[in-house]
């Protein structure tokens, strides 16, 4: 159970009252987290976190009258806070579940279904709950835009190997957005469970005009190209001619995760060595770290996001204290610097 000085205030906002009865008695399970208000519709919602003002408030995507997603965006203006949406498997729920990250909400849990909660949902929710509750919210009208006046058209031999957690669809988002099309080629780690990394990718392409997709196994990795770890797999680079080429693997959960941060690093230090570029980005937990530190060891330029852009600045600081990064930069400085490095490699 996580130490803290009192509860964790929270508020449940779901249209089933099974859902909330559930979602109350998982939380409340290890005596850390207090559901101290709930709501079947965003007006009543609206009204009980008014009263309660909670830590965090857990949000359905889909409700009726108002949607989570109109909600989310209002409580994003208005009177930012850590919400973790709570959304359904189906495609819909899905592309709403990523564009409620995209407008600040801090993490989500896919709805099982049926008329109880299975036990690894249930420890989810308090994980991500009790992150949420030490999260950095931002109105959406200041979440940080970095500059692009440093960028410049760059094209170099070698690889840039990323990964996140929490925080990591918008961090990524905004990365890729202010990146030149004319990169080395990038692999990228988020945790997301199947399902939703086809869609991220996909959105990401559409938003950006990147050549971002779902990594599938065997592919030559081409300048330019950035890939996605599919949920529930992990992504590993190997050497392929001169150049890399993506291996998944279906193996056990590394570092509590799969797809794992630790084991796309792990194989980009054997694979890349110096030619490689590593960074870790918002997420909470110690994922990435000792795969990082296996980078920088391999003579890999490793960076971190600084704590004044994560979301939760967990896996940047767990790497950070075991000597992996070698700097740290904010989220608005990063697109320039990766630049700069892979501009630098070419000379």
């Amino acid at each position: 159970m996580s130490v803290h000085n009192r509860k964790i205030r929270t508020v449940v906002v779901d249209d089933s009252v099974l859902i909330r009865t559930l979602l109350r008695a998982a939380l409340e399970a290890e005596g850390d987290i207090e559901v101290a208000g709930s709501a079947g519709e965003p007006y009543e919602a609206r009204d009980v976190i008014k009263k309660v003002n909670p830590d965090v408030v857990t949000l359905d995507v889909e409700m009726p009258g108002m949607n989570g997603l109109e909600f989310l965006e209002k409580i994003m203006r208005l009177r930012p806070m850590p919400v973790v949406m709570v959304s359904s498997l189906t495609s819909n729920g899905a592309e709403a579940t990523l564009t409620a990250l995209e407008y600040g909400a801090v993490d989500f849990m896919p709805k099982p279904a049926g008329a109880s909660l299975p036990k690894d949902f249930a420890d989810a929710i308090r994980r991500k709950v009790r992150a949420a509750s030490k999260a950095t919210v931002r109105r959406m009208s200041d979440a940080p835009r970095p500059s692009t006046s440093n960028l410049r058209s760059v094209a170099g031999a070698g690889l840039i190997a990323i990964g996140a957690s929490t925080g990591g669809v918008g961090a990524i988002g905004s990365l890729v957005a202010r990146l030149p099309h004319e990169m080395p080629p990038i692999a990228a780690t988020i945790h997301m469970p199947p399902g939703y990394t086809e869609r991220f990718a996909g959105r990401l392409a559409k938003q950006t005009g990147h050549d971002v997709r779902e990594a599938r196994d065997g592919e030559l990795l081409q300048r330019g190209a950035i890939r996605i770890a599919p949920g529930n797999m992990h992504l590993e680079v190997v050497q392929s001619g001169g150049g890399f080429a993506t291996r998944l693997s279906d193996g056990a959960a590394v570092s509590g995760h799969k797809p794992s941060v630790d084991v796309s690093f792990r194989s980009v230090a054997q694979a890349a060595g110096k030619r490689a570029l590593g960074l870790i980005m918002t997420g909470m937990g110690r994922d990435g770290a000792a795969g990082l530190l296996e980078m920088r060891n391999a003579g890999a330029v490793c960076l971190g996001e600084a704590a004044s852009s994560c979301v939760v600045y967990g896996m940047p600081r767990a790497a950070k204290e075991a000597g992996a990064v070698n700097e740290e930069h904010d989220l608005e400085l990063l697109p320039a610097r990766l630049c700069e490095l892979v501009s630098s490699a070419k000379r």
